[in-house]
């Protein structure tokens, strides 16, 4: 690991003020889950670390009917889990977040860690860069092994997938994230954070070099609504999904008036499927609606040429996400 300095601030005004006005200068440390094992392997290489753990605002739970549920960026993913106002109101968000990775992970990964980590492609974890390009411009991803690579949004440069788990089921409620810098706060769509970089210079994400983000709001869902979280997985123990499935279904007595459907793990961002929404509005679920929901969703799916599997996989994640949310899920 290369040298570096180390700040802890004690206030947010102090941490954006320590960041770089570039990638590369400094690197937000919360769990340091992601980040560390990036500058273990020499794949970021930041000239300082600013430690946000001291700042207690950046903590909590809260909930109010009219907000919804204020998520602070610190808050780990067990906390999230175990939380008795996330199981109430928002279950397939304690769901997701307790299924995530492993137990050893989710006591130290952050939620704000969780919206910001950067993709498992091996391409990038093994040095050639975000975008995988060869000298000649051609991409090593289309060249090489690309069996867990996108299959939804991969017209190119970028092939990586999304690899957050918790972000799905945060779109799929509608929730926004809340983020901090020089010029003071700024809140967006969580859908509208993840964005597919077109160069290699750019990032995954809306985030400027000297921002941090504070916390995420997850609105109140209405009542009548059905959630459910699934993920397709080759062991149930750690390991990464290849295709994961967040629904929301808002009823009308046994019809669906509106949905959300959201997938990971598939994209270089959060998938949302307006198609499989689309093919669930004004129906009543069953094994057929479910399948062509999962049908829908994957219409647009392109191999890259190994991993043609994953098209089926997303298709099933999606078709039980709806049947679990129907018979009650998670909600």
């Amino acid at each position: 690991m290369r040298a570096f300095e180390y700040a802890s601030p004690k206030q947010k005004q102090q941490a954006v003020g320590l960041l770089g006005q570039q990638w590369g200068d400094a690197e937000v440390l919360a769990g340091g889950s992601d980040l560390l094992a990036l500058m273990k392997d020499d794949i970021v290489h930041p000239k300082r670390l600013v430690n946000v753990k001291e700042l207690p605002e950046l903590r909590g739970i809260t909930f109010n009917a009219s907000r919804g549920l204020r998520i602070g960026s610190l808050m780990t993913l067990s906390e999230i889990s175990e939380d008795a106002q996330v199981k109430e109101h928002h279950p397939m968000l304690a769901h997701a977040a307790g299924e995530a990775a492993s137990p050893q992970i989710r006591n130290v990964a952050t939620i704000g860690g969780n919206m910001c980590q950067r993709p498992r492609c091996w391409w990038f974890r093994n040095g050639f860069g975000l975008l995988a390009t060869a000298p000649d411009g051609k991409s090593l991803v289309l060249q090489g092994d690309n069996r867990y690579h996108a299959i939804l949004g991969n017209d190119g440069p970028a092939y990586f997938v999304s690899p957050s788990s918790l972000a799905p089921a945060l779109i799929a409620y509608n929730a926004r994230i809340r983020l901090f810098g020089p010029k003071g706060p700024r809140e967006i769509p969580l859908e509208k954070f993840f964005v597919i970089p077109k160069s290699e210079n750019e990032r995954e994400h809306d985030l400027r070099p000297n921002e941090i983000v504070t916390d995420v709001i997850v609105p109140a869902p209405p009542s009548g609504v059905k959630a459910s979280h699934y993920e397709v997985r080759q062991k149930a123990a750690f390991d990464w999904p290849y295709a994961t499935a967040s629904v929301v279904l808002d009823m009308n007595g046994d019809t669906v008036r509106s949905a959300r459907v959201v997938m990971s793990h598939v994209a270089p961002i959060p998938w949302v499927s307006n198609e499989a929404a689309q093919a669930l509005a004004g129906k009543t679920i069953s094994e057929q609606t479910a399948d062509a929901a999962g049908a829908a969703a994957v219409a647009n799916a392109k191999s890259l040429g190994r991993n043609k599997y994953k098209i089926k996989l997303a298709h099933v994640a999606v078709k039980r996400a709806v049947l679990q949310a129907a018979k009650g899920g998670q909600a």
